[in-house]
């Protein structure tokens, strides 16, 4: 194995996390015991047990990986548990790496009669002359590189949880469940493989949710106002700022934003609109409709209301053709009196 060090990846300056005054190669570690320095900084040793374990795990793994290839051992270990750093130019004097080179051709020129272990044989590189062939992504990778892009695993998790709650609000409407399922489970595959914010994830949920309560219960849009408060305020923390290429672009969240508050706006105002309408149907649609008297004797009849005979009494007789109004029901027979 050759360890190479590519200048353009690389930079001078003393790299963030390594201490300069403890030289590289000391781990500040004793019987695996963690210590903290003289100027009284804390000791890198995790507190949680688990977490050490894990820790001391990938410290033995690292080090014997760097034993079996000759490598500096000491820095392994304590860049794993101090995530430390160092330059190129110092990579190269302390054994870590083999190779600072400019770009690819240089590479291959400077390692060009090295001698290194496959399957545990010696092999000697040849490597001058050598075509560089770029491979190129299949569309497995290309899929999985559009489906993790931040921007639309969120918009992929929106349309879930839209096409579930119309699916909800619309039995049997089939279509926006199957394309919010599918959609949920794609998003929860790509959100799986981003670092993500679960309280920000939890505070777009719970600002959908919010929406959707002002939907039904009406409390003249503050549920709702908070609905969308706590949509925006998640949206912007869901994706971590500092992990470049993984943060969400201002303008999808903007976009999102409108988008949920005017189908928010839209369905509350047709559930208003709905709240205003007559009723038509049922018992209380009844209640003050007028009709016709058909035919009477006594304090029984029939009575012809929006187009149906019903059995109807009333207080007095009644005369055919008389105009009536329903004033009650009690089963199958409408109690009416003359109009």
């Amino acid at each position: 194995m050759v360890n190479i060090w590519l200048k353009s990846a690389s930079r001078d300056p003393q790299l963030p996390g390594r201490r300069p005054e403890q030289p590289a190669g000391k781990s500040g570690q004793e019987g695996g015991e963690s210590k903290g320095d003289a100027g009284g900084n804390p000791s890198t040793e995790p507190a949680d047990t688990e977490t050490r374990k894990a820790v001391n795990d990938a410290v033995a793994y690292i080090r014997g990986l760097a034993e079996l290839n000759a490598r500096n051992a000491d820095w392994a270990a304590e860049a794993v548990r101090s995530a430390v750093s160092l330059p190129a130019s110092e990579a190269l004097k302390l054994h870590v790496i083999d190779v600072v080179a400019d770009d690819v051709p240089d590479l291959l020129g400077k390692i060009d009669g090295r001698t290194v272990m496959v399957a545990g044989k010696p092999e000697r590189l040849a490597t001058i002359g050598l075509e560089v062939v770029t491979v190129s992504p299949d569309w497995r990778t290309d899929l999985l590189a559009v489906i993790t892009n931040p921007n639309v695993a969120f918009i992929l998790m929106l349309i879930g949880v839209y096409g579930l709650i119309f699916e909800f609000l619309n039995p049997g409407a089939v279509a926006p469940g199957l394309i919010g399922g599918i959609s949920l489970l794609v998003a929860l595959f790509a959100l799986n493989l981003l670092p993500i914010n679960y309280a920000g994830a939890g505070l777009v949920l719970l600002g959908v949710g919010l929406m959707v309560a002002e939907a039904h219960i009406g409390s003249f849009g503050v549920v709702g106002v908070g609905g969308i408060i706590a949509f925006l305020i998640g949206a912007i923390m869901m994706f971590p700022s500092g992990a470049p290429g993984f943060d969400l672009s201002l303008p999808v969240v903007a976009a999102t934003t409108v988008v949920t508050a005017g189908l928010f706006l839209l369905v509350l105002s047709m559930l208003l609109r709905s709240r205003r309408r007559p009723i038509v149907a049922g018992q209380e649609a009844l209640l003050g409709a007028e009709g016709e008297a058909v035919a009477w004797h006594g304090e029984e009849g029939r009575v012809r209301v929006k187009g149906e005979i019903w059995r109807a009494r009333a207080v007095r007789p009644l005369q055919p053709g008389t105009r009536v109004k329903v004033i009650g029901r009690d089963g199958l027979v409408l109690v009416v009196e003359s109009s």
